[in-house]
């Protein structure tokens, strides 16, 4: 019963939030740090819904100078939620078009100045990544990315694409790993404490020199880094099994 309020009470927020933040994206709209803003108002509120305690260490990593591309493991619509909070200044995200169909927030995620690819079309898939090189390189933007390209939903971390990696080396920018605790599986939303969640921000990573040729060497140092760290991450915390957060739609792939 718990877990079904939970989940209407994070619905009800969320479009809540979103109305909000559209209303601040039409006083200041693309403005960069829009979207950290809005992020914080969802994990303020959100992480308190769900009965998450979420730890973060090593967040002195995103306060290098410059810009860069933040890449994160993605597990559940929930992280959102549990990532909100952490967004360095300045920072918008990647996302699949189709979230500009989803009410209020949509437009708000668009005018929060986040980049929308089309994934079914490369060539506007190209373009748009294009944009995000403009953005790193002219604007002072950070860049936020799930390089696994969609949810993993318990099934560990995911195969990586490419796309981040060649953007990366392309605007000439180094990369910071966010790695997050399996939390999806393990959190037991029926209870008042619902579980706990451990985010490890690693060491930046450097792509000067690179060119187009290291891609495939770069993206699996940058896996492998993640995968040895969410997995100590998963042996210091201590949940127990419960039941999979549902999806409800909160966050689409990026």
């Amino acid at each position: 019963m718990l877990f079904v309020l939970r989940m209407v009470a994070m619905l009800l927020y969320f479009l809540g939030v979103a109305a909000v933040g559209l209303l601040l994206c039409l006083v200041r709209p693309f403005h960069p740090d829009n979207s950290r803003l809005i992020a914080s108002w969802y994990s303020w509120g959100g992480l308190r819904i769900l009965g998450l305690r979420v730890q973060a260490e090593g967040r002195e990593h995103f306060n290098i100078p410059g810009t860069y591309i933040v890449v994160a493991n993605h597990q559940d619509n929930l992280d959102l939620f549990v990532l909100g909070g952490y967004l360095p200044r300045r920072t918008v995200s990647v996302g699949k078009k189709s979230l500009r169909w989803i009410p209020l927030f949509g437009i708000m995620y668009w005018l929060a100045g986040n980049v929308l690819i089309d994934r079914g079309d490369r060539r506007r898939a190209l373009d748009a990544m294009g944009a995000v090189v403009k953005a790193l390189q002219e604007r002072n933007t950070r860049i936020w990315i799930f390089p696994e390209g969609t949810r993993s939903r318990g099934r560990g971390l995911l195969p990586f694409k490419k796309g981040a990696f060649h953007t990366a080396i392309q605007a000439g920018v180094p990369i910071v790993p966010v790695c997050v605790s399996s939390y999806a599986q393990q959190a037991d939303f029926n209870r008042l404490t619902s579980g706990k969640v451990r985010v490890q921000v690693l060491e930046p990573i450097s792509t000067e020199g690179l060119t187009s040729s290291d891609v495939p060497e770069l993206m699996e140092r940058c896996r492998e880094q993640m995968q040895a760290t969410i997995a100590e991450l998963d042996q210091q915390t201590q949940s127990a099994p419960g039941r999979p957060p549902m999806a409800i739609g909160l966050k689409a792939d990026a």
